[in-house]
């Protein structure tokens, strides 16, 4: 007899743990309320499934975060779950809410790296936003021709834009928010400044190619600076050089063939390349190896911290540097010093 008791017990133990989970289930994943407004709904880029549901809970979409993550986790639709931004209704289901999710964001996340020319940002694009072959090429052609004067002045940044946004909305959103960085204490310094802004942010363009770290950058920008306002002293910058390579052997950049019609050369995949001895010589404006003054337009868009270097550099007695193959800097005073510095830390 004990032996068929235990059986049981464990039965309906099981049987009770069953309807238990069951009702709790079924309450926990009705429809919060019957208001059909919509809510703006945003899953930022790295969110993970237990994240979302406490964001939904928070917006009374759904009625329990726990709910949420165990079917997501149980449905294997946790790994689907795609950044951006929603429109959601508190007067669906939990179910419904998921499968709303499912479908994809309305809008998506496209993050642009500080340093990018324009060819690289639209690749960004192009890609975050999911485009297709015919939907890329049209794109491209766009945001190149509307963005041909806005080199360094496409800030870089994490945006959200529909995955049909037009290249009109993408270059004046990116033109807008680099207005608002500046906005304050950088403008007033650049006007009060004796260069222009179209200066200042070429100088901002190469300290992001030049440098590695926010701690650095302002020592580089005051190097540079004190090389180009004293007499004898060129930029040297290898970033400049890059870019006139790359313009030469991919010509989509701002110094294509000057009055000629840009193409869009979507092969070139090198738009930095290590450069020769031979690419020191370049004929070109923006080979600082060569001209004295500062390249005619930014050769990339800098990040805000380089903006701030540029227009804020700190004065020290260096006059060189460089990157060890870790991506630590290595400042020199003297060209002995900094030949001792080239031997030691990249072997040359």
């Amino acid at each position: 007899m004990k032996k068929l008791l235990i059986p049981a017990l464990l039965l309906i133990a099981l049987l009770a743990v069953f309807v238990g989970g069951y009702l709790w289930w079924r309450e926990n994943s009705k429809k919060v309320t019957s208001n059909e407004t919509k809510i703006r709904f945003v899953i930022p880029k790295g969110w993970s499934a237990t994240q979302i549901g406490n964001s939904l809970y928070d917006k009374n979409l759904i009625k329990s975060p726990l709910a949420f993550k165990v079917f997501v986790q149980l449905t294997g639709k946790a790994r689907d779950l795609k950044p951006g931004e929603f429109t959601l209704s508190s007067n669906v289901s939990l179910v419904d809410i998921v499968g709303k999710l499912m479908q994809g964001p309305d809008e998506l996340w496209v993050t642009i790296p500080e340093g990018l020319r324009r060819e690289e940002v639209v690749k960004e694009f192009i890609v975050d936003l999911e485009m297709n072959s015919t939907q890329a090429a049209e794109f491209r052609e766009q945001f190149l021709a509307l963005s041909e004067e806005k080199e360094g002045f496409l800030f870089p940044d994490t945006y959200l834009f529909p995955r049909d946004a037009d290249a009109s909305v993408v270059v004046r959103k990116m033109s807008d928010t680099f207005n608002e960085k500046i906005e304050g204490a950088i403008a007033e310094s650049i006007e009060e400044s004796k260069y222009s802004i179209n200066q200042i942010i070429t100088m901002a363009s190469i300290i992001e190619r030049e440098s590695r770290k926010n701690t650095e950058r302002p020592v580089v920008s005051g190097i540079l600076w004190k090389r180009l306002e004293v007499d004898g002293w060129l930029l040297q910058a290898d970033a400049t050089v890059q870019y006139a390579v790359a313009n030469k052997n991919c010509p989509s950049g701002s110094e294509t063939l000057r009055g000629q019609r840009q193409n869009s050369n979507v092969k070139c995949n090198n738009w930095w390349p290590i450069l020769t001895k031979e690419d020191l010589e370049i004929d070109s404006s923006y080979n600082s190896y060569k001209h004295k003054l500062l390249p005619p337009t930014p050769i990339a868009n800098p990040g805000l911290s380089s903006m701030k270097a540029a227009v804020f550099p700190e004065e020290t007695s260096y006059w060189f540097y460089i990157h060890d193959h870790e991506g630590e800097i290595h400042f020199a005073e003297t060209i002995t010093e900094h030949n001792l510095n080239v031997g030691k830390y990249l072997g040359k």
